[in-house]
């Protein structure tokens, strides 16, 4: 699978795990920053790019973490297409995808342990979108509130 990730420097120790955690699962990532430590960074200037190439379609799905999780969701949903949440549980991973059609996980850093947040990225990419109608509905609603 094609993926994004993206962290600030809350997110930035367990975007490395991660993505060393992925690219040894096969996965292609493409990896939108921080690329170092900075404590100035700010969590939009990665995870919009992110957002965009999820909703863009340039990857699959995507990964974001800040230090909580709770703003790389914000600003992620603020991206028509992009459909992210703060998941902190394993059942929340897969039915997010299964249900919503999540395509953008995100993590706290400060937060998450690295056992944990492996474990939930790996339920987030191996779920599928069950194109349930009634979820097909749902969907079409949160699509037409983007335009």
């Amino acid at each position: 699978m094609k993926l994004g990730i993206a962290a600030d420097h809350g997110g930035y120790e367990l975007k490395t795990i991660i993505h060393k955690l992925l690219t040894s699962l096969g996965h292609e990532v493409k990896d939108f920053g921080a690329f170092s430590l900075d404590d100035k960074d700010d969590y939009p200037d990665f995870v919009v790019p992110l957002a965009r190439a999820v909703a863009g379609q340039e990857v699959e799905r995507g990964i974001a973490v800040c230090g909580s999780g709770v703003g790389a969701s914000v600003v992620a949903n603020k991206i028509p297409g992009a459909r992210a949440a703060l998941i902190t549980d394993h059942f929340s991973a897969h039915q997010g995808v299964e249900d919503d059609d999540l395509n953008i996980i995100c993590l706290g850093g400060r937060i998450t342990g690295v056992m944990v947040a492996q474990e939930l990225v790996q339920a987030f990419l191996d779920a599928k979108f069950s194109q349930a109608e009634r979820h097909l509905r749902r969907l079409h609603k949160v699509i037409a509130l983007e335009k």
